[in-house]
């Protein structure tokens, strides 16, 4: 069994209906999670955006195989409305990254994990603290205490409430 991250979060229509949905949906199509952080309110990361994104991390264990957690979430994304166009970042009603994979390091086409981008984002950091305080990355094996530290995001970050 892995433990997986997952980063769930949108900025586009009943922003936490959405996170209770796919959190729904995950907990039917791979497992129940065994963590879920508090709900965060960010502004946009990357682009201007008129709505603030709410985000949550969830932990859960599973052996399935990442290939097959990755179509899932995909499909869980179409079945929310995602729409993806190659323009870059901008507003969407649903997107969940694959944050971490157990301590497996993953490069293919269509996958990077860890995400890429994680240590650049505090609304990932600090709900990966929230539900593991002892993380440490399994790329640079920095604690989480350490990668917000060094973290330049300076985004306008609030925790909403506990639990999505």
């Amino acid at each position: 069994m892995e433990t997986i991250y997952l980063g769930i979060g949108g900025n586009l229509g009943n922003r936490l209906e959405n996170i209770n949905s796919a959190i729904n949906h995950i907990t039917k199509d791979i497992v129940r999670p065994d963590k879920i952080s508090s709900v965060y309110l960010s502004e946009p990361w990357g682009f201007e955006h008129a709505k603030y994104f709410t985000n949550v991390v969830i932990a859960l264990k599973t052996d399935m195989l990442v290939k097959d957690i990755l179509q899932i979430v995909l499909n869980i994304e179409n079945k929310m409305k995602r729409i993806r166009t190659s323009s870059g970042y901008q507003g969407r009603t649903m997107d969940i990254d694959i944050l971490y994979y157990g301590n497996k390091v993953i490069k293919t086409q269509n996958l990077e994990i860890p995400h890429p981008k994680i240590e650049d984002r505090l609304f990932v950091l600090l709900p990966i603290k929230e539900i593991s305080p002892n993380f440490c990355s399994p790329v640079s094996g920095k604690h989480i205490n350490n990668l917000i530290i060094e973290c330049k995001d300076k985004s306008k970050i609030k925790k909403l409430h506990y639990g999505a």
